[in-house]
């Protein structure tokens, strides 16, 4: 039995959590809710500060209940009768909420801090294999329904008609022409069976220059997505494409993506809702993708451990050259890599840990432009000895024995990032056939185009550097070298004025610590002279220096270009 102090702290604690969560949550929505503003308005530049302001929420949001919580408990904070009965008396508080997993994640971002908890401890903190309570009923129904009508025509334009704006749509008579168009061009080349009725989530979502509507067809008891990507130009708001297949909702909401902007109440029910449309898609994925990546990380930890409880496969070396700065490892059954920095970089890499780390804290502020793996960072990952192989194993110990130790049957890593696994680009077009290469070395090109427009130099070209995703798109995913593009020093390279300097090992003229001679991209890649053609053919002009010197150009005058997550073939109007 506690002393009645500890048990008033305890309520007192539980209740000061549950008062930042909720003012958390309100702060959450209401930048949230700004997206629709900044989407009628066309302020793109607002829009791209209220994107960096919710990241930085959250952990404002923890660091100042940890120091009210610290200042009132004190020394009481050790006692693990208090923790407990804070972990009860904040189980209470939930049963009002709508987004209960999102409160018991808070809860245990808190507390670990305010107890020291390392590793999980189900006494103090909320765990997966707990029963979650059900979110509050009530409110607005989530989900719009529209029955089949004479025409699609006229079940897009009664679609259209349900979201509106404070600005009006150019044409919206011609929008439902030509999205009914598409909707039964695709229906028809798919040979299925008329659906039934179309139901649409009431929420819009918002990312960049785009707002999103998001929906499933129903047949019976099958459903399949259906997307609609709205634009606001300067003729006004239109359709610009409609996505129906699973391929293409996947990547409108990629891990290589920027986070939704979209108002929702129940985070849980919104969530199965996109994993009707998304089947395949983790759950993880599905919070994160709508800002919620804290929790996002904590379910892809549940996954893990339940993945780890289910099959017997070892952690091996990734496929795909060994990398300077990174061990990488996963399981051949799960479509995750983890990355260990290492101890020492050998030559020439001349980073520090720190500035590894800050890289990625970089990429996670940047606009992702469907290019850049989001990758999840933990700390104090334990794992079975037996389920590490000895070659990984060594290699860990040997060349990072500052992240990882070996306990009793235990390996503990003290930090590491995962992402999704993606097959490296170098194996990619050394195992495929002449025409899947030279399609991935084209976006490959693309990929490259597509950081530029978005200020991000990806420092090291190798091909081992990105990756092929399994819809066959070319992602960036070594940043150990990447930078802004604005802070790099692009120049020509200087014209050799005799044969002892066309021949020289080394540079014969100075080079700067920030420069960069775009000409030097292309003899490092070690194309077959087949593909290189193709590559020079249709992206020769990111081997020069004038590009890179226009796009600074372009980012310094406030420029912002978004990267649409489809091609420019399935825009309506293309």
């Amino acid at each position: 039995m506690l002393p009645e102090t500890h048990a008033d702290l305890a309520e007192w604690g539980a209740a000061t959590v549950r008062e930042s969560f909720v003012a958390y949550q309100e702060e959450f929505k209401r930048i949230t809710r700004r997206a629709r503003h900044r989407f009628e308005e066309c302020d793109w530049r607002a829009a791209q500060r209220d994107a960096l302001e919710r990241l930085d929420l959250r952990p404002r949001c923890i660091t100042s209940a940890v120091d009210e919580l610290r200042g009132v408990l004190g020394d009481a904070a050790s006692s693990p009768e208090l923790r407990r009965c804070m972990k009860m008396a904040y189980a209470r508080h939930l049963a009002d909420r709508p987004d209960p997993e999102l409160a018991r994640t808070f809860f245990n971002s808190v507390t670990r801090r305010i107890f020291g908890t390392v590793g999980v401890d189900p006494s103090v903190e909320f765990v997966a294999v707990e029963a979650a309570p059900r979110p509050a009923a009530g409110g607005a129904p989530m989900v719009a329904i529209y029955p089949r009508q004479a025409t699609t025509e006229a079940l897009v334009a009664a679609i259209l008609r349900d979201y509106s704006f404070s600005v009006p749509y150019c044409d919206q008579a011609d929008d439902a022409r030509l999205a009914a168009a598409e909707i039964d061009a695709q229906l028809r080349a798919e040979g299925t069976p008329p659906f039934d009725a179309v139901e649409m989530l009431r929420s819009v979502f918002f990312r960049g220059k785009g707002a999103y509507l998001v929906g499933r067809v129903r047949r019976g008891a099958t459903v399949s997505p259906i997307i609609v990507s709205l634009l606001h130009e300067e003729r006004g708001i239109h359709v610009d494409a409609v996505l129906l297949s699973g391929k293409d909702a996947s990547i409108v909401f990629s891990f290589t993506r920027s986070y939704f902007h979209v108002e929702v109440d129940r985070t849980a029910d919104l969530i199965d809702f996109l994993r009707s449309i998304l089947p395949q898609k983790p759950t993880s994925e599905m919070y994160i993708s709508i800002g919620y990546h804290k929790h996002g990380k904590t379910i892809l930890y549940r996954e893990l451990m339940e993945h780890l409880q289910r099959t017997t496969d070892a952690f091996r070396p990734a496929r795909g050259d060994r990398g300077m700065v990174m061990i990488v490892f996963t399981l051949s059954s799960l479509d995750v890599v983890f990355k260990v920095i290492r101890d020492r970089f050998a030559p020439p890499k001349s980073v520090t840990r720190q500035e590894v780390m800050q890289k990625y804290a970089l990429v996670f502020r940047q606009d992702r432009a469907g290019r850049l793996v989001d990758a999840q960072e933990f700390e104090h990952v334990v794992v079975d000895r037996a389920r590490v192989s000895p070659e990984l194993l060594d290699e860990l110990l040997r060349e990072a024995a500052e992240s990882v130790r070996v306990v009793g049957d235990s390996v503990e890593i003290r930090h590491l990032y995962a992402e999704r696994r993606v097959i490296p680009l170098n194996l990619f077009i050394r195992e495929k056939d002449e025409c899947t290469a030279r399609d991935a070395l084209l976006d490959y090109g693309q990929s490259i185009r597509d950081l530029a427009a978005t200020n991000t130099f990806p420092g090291d070209f190798l091909l081992k550097n990105f990756g092929v995703t399994r819809w066959g798109r070319v992602i960036f995913y070594d940043y150990d070298e990447l930078c802004l593009v604005t802070d790099c020093n692009f120049r020509d390279l200087p014209a050799p004025r005799d044969d002892e300097e066309e021949t020289a090992g080394e540079p014969w003229f100075y080079v700067g610590e920030d420069d960069v001679f775009p000409e030097e991209f292309l003899p490092f890649l070690g194309l077959p002279e087949r593909l290189r053609d193709a590559f020079v053919e249709a992206h020769g002009e990111i081997l020069t220096a004038e590009f890179w010197r226009r796009m600074q150009t372009r980012h310094r005058a406030g420029e912002i270009v978004d990267i649409f997550p489809y091609k420019q073939t399935q825009r309506l109007r293309h």
